[in-house]
């Protein structure tokens, strides 16, 4: 018997290993079809990963010509391109949809983040995309702003598998998490069934040690002790996974007792935190080092394909994510302690993300406008 990948014991460890990436060759190309085979079992997407794909090759043109002959208009071009793809990829991935009774082979497309602050306008738009897409395995991400989690919760009494994007802090997820039982709870309450319904909550992982690590480096330079400095030092590269870890924890409390277990009775799922930004932006730290620290069970991981590569040519895959939770929370205190609030960074981030999704997709709308135009052109 052939030695399992270390995606395969990943899933071992109940664990999903997801892609964090989607492009038209990569599906064509029976690229996704490969790494199904090596133990992904899923797929997310954004307005920055296919702003890349579009914009960055030509694989789209021919269609984008047909589309444009049709005199289809801007938002029908960006509705076609980008669905044909969510389309495609939940096709390939169906059969992991199946064979795992609707727990992986999700394929996750994003609501247009300009909509992140519009509680109505997000969820019309996540109902539109879910019915436009009609497929069980189709997740749509929403950002976990105060007026995207009033839209998820709607969304969830629905019947919308969700994808609740954009999170950094643990309160945050809290409120989260508790939409989604109050969605459950009044779907419950129509009459309607819960057993079908899925939905992860994804932490950006990264970012928070990205924005962490550049406060303590400004303490570093400011510091006149070797102490001070070394302590300093010492939790460089810590906040994100103990932030993790708490939420983790955080969700075992969540989806746990009488509240839940009436749920769970009636078929529902947990939503699964799903650790998002696993890539190492610090070339200091290990390249797998958001993924090797945060596997445990119950949860998704879902990387760019240079993090799937590094994982599955020396990652190593031992259960960590509720391993040493007291160290995770010393870690987070030390911090605080330094004068850095991690509400304030998870806060800042979130906002940040919102609009480097924005700029993304707004970048986006203008290389398929650009294109469009210059077809037009040409075809007079």
């Amino acid at each position: 018997m052939a030695e399992k990948t270390t995606l395969q014991q990943m899933l071992d460890e109940g664990q999903s290993p997801w892609i964090d990436n989607i492009t038209r060759d990569m599906l064509t190309g029976g690229k996704l079809a490969r790494l199904i085979e090596l133990g992904i079992v899923g797929l997310t997407s954004n307005p920055t990963i296919f702003q890349k794909a579009i914009g960055g090759s030509s694989d789209y043109d021919d269609e984008l010509q047909r589309l444009v002959r049709e005199n289809k208009s801007l938002i029908e071009i960006y509705d076609n391109l980008v669905l044909d793809d969510i389309r495609e990829a939940a096709k390939t991935l169906r059969p992991v949809y199946d064979r795992t009774g609707g727990r992986d082979g999700y394929v996750s497309i994003e609501v247009a983040p300009s909509l992140a602050y519009e509680e109505e306008k997000t969820f019309v738009e996540a109902r539109r995309l879910w019915e436009l897409l009609g497929l069980p395995n189709i997740m749509i991400k929403i950002p976990g702003t105060e007026p995207g989690i009033k839209a998820f919760q709607r969304a969830i009494t629905a019947g919308t598998n969700v994808n609740v994007t954009l999170l950094f802090g643990i309160d945050n997820y809290r409120r989260v998490a508790e939409a989604y039982i109050a969605g459950l709870e009044a779907r419950v309450a129509q009459g309607q069934p819960v057993d079908h319904l899925a939905s992860v909550a994804s932490f950006f992982v990264s970012r928070v040690d990205t924005e962490v690590d550049k406060r303590l480096n400004d303490l570093i330079a400011a510091a006149t002790d070797e102490a001070t400095k070394n302590e300093l030092k010492g939790l460089q590269g810590r906040a994100a996974i103990a932030n993790a870890k708490l939420a983790y924890a955080a969700y075992q409390e969540i989806f746990a007792g009488p509240r839940w277990e009436a749920l769970a009775a009636k078929g529902a799922r947990t939503q699964r935190c799903l650790w998002a930004s696993t890539s190492t932006k610090n070339p200091a730290y290990r390249d797998v080092l958001y993924v090797e620290e945060l596997i445990g069970p119950e949860t998704v991981d879902t990387m760019p394909q240079a993090t799937i590569d590094a994982m599955l040519d020396h990652g190593q895959v031992v259960r960590t994510l509720d391993r040493d939770l007291s160290g995770a929370r010393a870690d987070l205190a030390a911090i605080e302690r330094h004068g850095i609030s991690m509400d304030e960074v998870t806060a800042k981030l979130q906002k940040d993300g919102v609009k480097l999704f924005s700029d993304s997709f707004n970048e986006l709308v203008s290389t398929i406008d650009a294109k469009r135009q210059e077809m037009m052109a040409h075809a007079g």
